[in-house]
């Protein structure tokens, strides 16, 4: 449940690190601004799944939540004009897997 924010080019250095609220959300992260450019935003999803369910225990059988999460870090990287703003990346997920889109 970190979402962190880069960008842009590989060499610049993060922007801001936010936890999400009781919403799931970030309402601030980085400045209020941002220039024209390439942006990367990685969330902690092993680190979300790890506050709901506890690990797994082993054995062929495995009632009950999901062990460690599959997807223990998600990326997603995008390009801005500059000229909005405000944007809004959701990301919707679940165990198994997940998708993103620009919202309004």
């Amino acid at each position: 449940d970190r979402v962190s924010a880069a960008g842009p080019g590989e060499s610049a250095g993060e922007l801001g690190r936010a936890r999400t609220d009781a919403d799931g959300r970030v309402r601030v992260l980085g400045p209020g601004r941002l220039p024209a450019g390439t942006y990367r935003l990685t969330f902690g999803t092993g680190e979300y799944f790890a506050g709901l369910y506890a690990p797994s225990p082993a054995g062929p059988v495995s009632p009950g939540p999901p062990g460690p999460a599959f997807f223990p870090e998600v990326s997603v990287t995008f390009v801005i004009d500059g000229q909005a703003p405000h944007y809004h990346v959701p990301l919707l997920l679940s165990p198994f897997g997940y998708s993103t889109y620009r919202g309004s």
